[in-house]
């Protein structure tokens, strides 16, 4: 070990390694948990940490079976003589809804989730850390009830059934602590693209005259990004809003800067990372119309229309006029969301009532998947093959899933089916489905992404900065902020900066100058092939190249790290830059990816092209509705 490594506190055991069932012993707060007093024979999963999301076990299978290689060696396939009315292939929040809405519609069916993580919610995943005895809750997936267009009925719904009252948001949040602190969002100008280490506070994407003076940038790109902000340039005179929306949807925001407008790439980094939050890539691959919807400079002399998207603008993604907000952040994300679908499926297995107690109640894994019981979640079951038995469209075809769990490779039947896993695994999974849908189910390329939580001793040096968030775009993790101060239950944020708390660092993997689905590719590739070392040696690097200057010492103030990789994380949504078929109007992949088959149906995120909660309530749903249609 080197002497950085030391310094980086490489060597240190922390909660990376070394938490026995969730528990360390540390400094800190002094709330002490429930539970502490039980044994458990395994480990809790949203307690494990170190290299999560898609861990290790959750996915090798799956890559024999895209290579062909799997059925080769195989081991033998044990029935095990269990019948369902309903066999639902992923635990994620998708596949949670549609399990839910089936026995709403048929109280007593038996129905069996098969999930290939060591824990249920999919990309809605629970992170959690203890020191001296208080629990510290980070989301390590989706962040929230959230949304760029108005909830849908059916998702809006769900909402309330489950006991979530979004507007008690204003009630939960903190609003005021870190601004009370003098906390602002910060931009990190690091020495390999700006030249030198420098964080400027008050950044947002429309850089006020402070944040460029401060800036470390030639005089010449402070003045052209003036002209950005304020120039009324209009490229394409006597054309109408729709007209322009039109070329605009055909170049990037990176090329309207500098080829439409003509202005110094120097600009370009400044925006590096603005756009990764919501589309995975850069401004090279995010579309000028996209940009004018998210409120980004250079459009204040074209006379758009903001009230009507233009053809092929990304309804999806732009903020709706006059859209009621709809919004609300658990401490764990929407993992909340998925355990409250928990505890309605499976009563005994997630404790409580309400809302509040969700947040805080300690999941009884044993109980997810007993004998007898009409509802069955089985975790760490990849399933390797789903298909019919007998002609697809007769009522009494039954559906098999085969299965590998603990090595071993088992067989459950079921009148039905539905597919809540992603898009690009379902042609592996069943080759019985049309070829035409077969390709429009491969056609989805996920975004890959990492969420990490770190829990450090104190935020003081946070407050010394004067900082909540920073913006890192030219190191691996694009952002750091502070955990959302939300308290619920018995619940309670820390108040004050000498407490422990979790910061959030997140990134998307992209490859900036190739075509949006292939730096997905790219991306994909490169985190599966990157060890968990590698990343925690760059937190480390990154916390202590921004946050030095405030005191903090990586060796002495982390004390705990989990990483949660997710290859294959949001919903691919189309773009106008390289899909035709959505800026000119063509079939969209996933309106012919979703078609039920016989008695398998589809439901996931991907079937609507569209990475957010609201969706995969809305295609699980819908997907249930396909099943319950068949008899």
């Amino acid at each position: 070990m080197t002497e950085g490594d030391r310094t980086l506190g490489i060597n240190r055991p922390i909660s990376r390694r070394d938490f026995v069932d969730g528990v360390a012993v540390g400094i800190g707060g002094t709330l002490a948990l429930p539970w502490l007093s039980s044994c458990q024979a395994a480990p809790y999963p949203p307690a494990l940490t170190g290299l999560r999301g898609s861990h290790p076990g959750s996915f090798e299978a799956f890559h024999l079976l895209r290579d062909g290689t799997f059925w080769q060696t195989a081991p033998p396939i044990a029935d095990t003589g269990e019948e369902y009315d309903l066999i639902v292939v992923g635990g994620g929040i998708s596949g949670l809804a549609a399990a839910y809405y089936f026995r709403k519609a048929r109280p007593g069916a038996r129905v069996l989730i098969l999930e290939n993580h060591d824990d249920f919610g999919g990309h809605a995943k629970r992170n959690e850390f203890t020191t001296s005895r208080r629990l510290f809750i980070g989301y390590g997936g989706t962040q929230s009830i959230d949304s760029a267009a108005p909830y849908s009925s059916v998702a809006r719904g769900l909402i309330e059934e489950l006991g979530i009252d979004v507007d008690r948001w204003q009630q939960v949040h903190d609003r005021e602590l870190y601004r009370s602190l003098g906390m602002n969002t910060a931009f990190f100008f690091d020495r390999e693209t700006f030249g030198e280490d420098k964080l400027v506070r008050g950044y947002s994407t429309a850089f006020s005259d402070a944040f460029l003076t401060e800036a470390p940038v030639s005089e010449a790109v402070k003045r052209d990004y003036q002209r950005l902000r304020s120039e009324a340039f209009d490229p394409w005179p006597g054309e109408s809003s729709d007209q322009k929306k039109t070329r605009l949807a055909r170049v990037s925001y990176a090329d309207f800067i500098t080829g439409v407008w003509k202005l110094d790439p120097g600009i370009l980094p400044m925006y590096g990372g603005a756009t990764h939050d919501l589309f995975g890539v850069g401004i090279d691959a995010v579309a000028a119309q996209d940009a004018f919807g998210l409120g980004f400079p250079g459009f204040q002399g074209m006379g758009l229309d903001a009230g009507s998207p233009g053809p092929g603008q990304n309804h999806d993604t732009i903020p709706h006029p006059g859209a009621p907000e709809y919004y609300f952040h658990f401490p764990d994300g929407s993992a909340s969301v998925a355990r409250l679908l928990v505890r309605r499926l499976i009563p005994a297995a997630i404790p409580g009532s309400t809302m509040d107690d969700v947040v805080t109640a300690k999941a009884d894994y044993a109980r997810l998947d007993r004998a007898g019981a009409e509802v069955r979640i089985r975790l760490s079951s990849l399933v390797m093959r789903v298909r019919h038995l007998g002609d697809p469209n007769a009522a009494s075809t039954r559906v098999e899933a085969t299965y590998s769990h603990n090595g071993e490779l088992k067989r459950v039947t079921g009148r039905t089916a539905i597919l809540a896993c992603w898009h690009p695994v379902i042609p592996y999974l069943c080759d019985e489905f049309p070829d035409e849908q077969r390709k429009a189910l491969a056609f989805a390329v996920k975004v890959p992404l990492v969420y990490t939580n770190v829990l450090i001793r104190n935020w003081t040096a946070f407050q010394r900065l004067g900082v909540r968030e920073v913006v890192t775009p030219g190191m691996w993790h694009l952002s750091m902020n502070l955990d959302f101060p939300v308290s619920m239950g018995w619940y309670r944020h820390p108040r004050g900066p000498e407490a422990p708390i979790v910061v959030h660092l997140s990134t998307a993997l992209a490859s900036p100058g190739l075509p949006i689905r292939e730096q997905h590719r790219v991306g994909r590739t490169a985190l599966l092939a990157m060890p968990f070392e590698t990343i925690e040696r760059g937190i480390r690097e990154q916390m202590a190249r921004v946050l030095g200057p405030g005191g903090f010492d990586p060796a002495r103030d982390i004390l705990g790290i989990t990483v949660n990789r997710w290859p294959h994380g949001y919903a691919y949504q189309y773009n106008s830059l390289f899909d035709d078929f959505w800026r000119d109007g063509g079939e969209q992949p996933c309106v012919v990816a979703r078609r039920p088959f016989g008695r398998i149906a589809i439901g996931n995120s991907d079937a609507g092209a569209y990475a957010y909660t609201d969706s995969a309530i809305d295609h699980g749903h819908r997907a249930a509705q396909d099943i319950l249609s068949l008899s």
